[in-house]
């Protein structure tokens, strides 16, 4: 795979920001594509970035940051396909990338220097999957081993996904469990939507929309982070008087009490997760937001 393709998704919380922020530079400097989430709470940003990257294409790496680079770690390997790592040194990363194939990486933002992170970014930049690493006092791998790392791939693939459909719904991974066994019920009040609670609070859920339907302005008590799987739709803040154009893989949140209106432009699906119980406020009626999308297209 050819470095220069590689895009990054960056995130930290505030510990790991600095040395995020620096590193987002460099990664730039070197005409890396970087798309930066900010600064969040370790296991917000970790979770975002996990998304992002399990979304992504084989080009798609991660880079995460919080004081010891341990929980943001922790938070985005909770995607499948997901492989975060701790490094700690460039050894780390040569160790890593070799071995594992880790594609996100994590670093420790009260404890690393700019300058050693940026070495181990560049060396998890530049290390192939089963290249000779520090591990194997930089030689080849027996063919027997490199047969191993290779199996290790497909293997590796499976776990979080094959068991999900034999586990209860409720335990490990709502995404991984909802791959093989979707029931979607519909959005009465919203034509064209369907929604499978996945857990009942804090609330998360899978939701699908027809193509061309529409989500009247409505309201919830509690925010909302919204990750879009597949298909395109555009959502509108009346209260901060923003648009937003999300298709595969953006995430949007909305805080709670902010007025939003919806429109479908393709059949789409979308993982949606609130700070509390769900719930449901219209703030006009259906041909209300219909007439109002009309005038803005």
């Amino acid at each position: 795979m050819a470095t220069e393709s590689l895009k990054f998704i960056a995130g930290a919380d505030t510990f790991g920001c600095k040395l995020k922020d620096a590193l987002v530079t460099h990664l730039r400097n070197l005409n890396y594509q970087v798309d930066d989430l900010g600064e969040g709470p370790y296991y917000t940003i970790g979770e975002q970035v996990g998304q992002r990257v399990a979304a992504g294409d084989a080009n798609t790496r991660g880079l995460v940051s919080c004081g010891t680079g341990i929980g943001v770690a922790i938070f985005a390997n909770k995607f499948p396909g997901v492989y975060a790592a701790l490094c700690l040194t460039p050894t780390d990363a040569a160790n890593t990338r070799s071995i594992n194939n880790a594609n996100v990486l994590a670093v420790a933002g009260e404890s690393t220097s700019v300058e050693t992170a940026a070495e181990i970014v560049n060396t998890f930049i530049h290390t192939p999957f089963k290249s000779p690493c520090p591990a194997n006092g930089n030689k080849e791998w027996p063919s027997e081993t490199a047969k191993f790392l290779d199996d290790s791939l497909d293997e590796m693939k499976k776990i979080g996904t094959t068991t999900a459909a034999a586990t209860d719904i409720n335990s490990g991974c709502a995404l991984c469990c909802l791959a093989k066994n979707r029931e979607f019920v519909p959005v009465e009040i919203m034509p064209g939507g369907m929604m499978k609670i996945v857990r009942e609070s804090p609330t998360s859920a899978i939701v699908k929309f027809k193509a061309g339907s529409i989500e009247p302005a409505h309201h919830h008590t509690f925010g909302h982070d919204l990750f879009v799987m597949k298909g395109k739709k555009t959502v509108w803040n009346l209260s901060k008087g923003e648009k937003y154009d999300l298709g595969d893989g953006d995430y949007l949140f909305t805080p709670g009490g902010d007025v939003h209106r919806v429109k479908y432009d393709e059949d789409t699906e979308f993982f949606l997760k609130w700070e509390g119980p769900w719930d449901i406020v219209l703030d006009e009626d259906l041909e209300t937001a219909k007439a109002a999308l009309d005038k803005e297209y």
